[in-house]
């Protein structure tokens, strides 16, 4: 009586001078949540729906960015043979040494491209790597095809930083993000590439001074397609991205970006175990 009274208010009978107490019956007060569960049902048959859908888009971009890398990588093998043959040609007709090294260079390059192209969709080939020798190697072949007034700084720890990572791949990375550095600075300022340890990571950030990003647009800038130049396809940091999480299983992101000052990308990078 005492429950049912704190529940509802008892009704009073004055002519038989009683009250009459009472509640809801077990049957009305599951009907009471009902609605709720029906409700939580069909969030959760929603959520499942829009997870599906989502994991299938992401089933068929990833179907098309291996089908257009695999085919890419084909069509540049046929012309990168034929300029290796003729580099030959060039050598017996003695040519300037000089200018067939650099056309050398340049097809090695060629030959790496074609080579990162037919990893895409492979499986991971990792090895226990510094992550300062990619990125120095990288930067190194791409100083003489940047402006002179663009300087170049590494903040590297003592130690070899060591991680697991397809150096032809990861270089993919570094390669993308410095060229964007340069296009953002019109040829003029100061790249800077610095590494420090955290305890289970290395994170490496890759500063520039050039015109900076919109916060709206951090994380657009890694969307398929999404570009700011007049020629540009927007891949390349897309692929930055799948490169980083889905092969290196790290991450890369904006850190900060301020206008006209710079804008600063963090690679995050799992230390390799000893």
């Amino acid at each position: 009586i005492e429950q049912f009274s704190h529940r509802h208010p008892p009704i009073e009978l004055p002519e038989l001078n009683q009250f009459v107490y009472y509640d809801d019956s077990y049957t009305l007060k599951k009907l009471r949540i009902y609605p709720y569960v029906q409700l939580f049902v069909i969030a959760v048959f929603i959520a499942f729906a829009f997870f599906a859908l989502n994991r299938s888009q992401k089933a068929e971009q990833n179907k098309l960015w291996v089908g257009l890398s695999k085919e890419t990588a084909h069509q540049l093998g046929t012309p990168i043979s034929s300029l290796v043959a003729w580099t030959e040609y060039l050598k017996l007709k003695k040519v300037d040494p000089s200018l067939i090294t650099e056309i050398e260079k340049d097809l090695d390059r060629l030959q790496s491209i074609a080579e990162r192209f037919s990893k895409i969709g492979s499986v991971s080939d990792l090895k226990k790597v510094a992550l300062q020798e990619p990125i120095q190697k990288t930067v190194g072949y791409l100083r003489n095809r940047l402006s002179d007034k663009v300087e170049i700084v590494f903040e590297f720890p003592s130690h070899p930083a060591f991680v697991l990572l397809n150096e032809s791949l990861f270089g993919w990375v570094i390669e993308n993000l410095t060229k964007n550095a340069a296009d953002a600075m019109s040829g003029q300022g100061m790249i800077t590439f610095s590494i420090t340890e955290k305890e289970k990571n290395y994170l490496l950030d890759i500063t520039d001074t050039g015109k900076g990003i919109p916060k709206s647009k951090f994380k657009r800038v890694f969307q398929p397609g999404f570009t700011t130049k007049e020629r540009g396809w927007g891949l390349g940091l897309s692929l930055s991205k799948r490169i980083v999480e889905m092969y290196h299983h790290g991450k890369i992101f904006v850190k900060r970006s301020e206008a006209d000052k710079g804008t600063t990308f963090r690679i995050v990078m799992k230390k390799s175990a000893n």
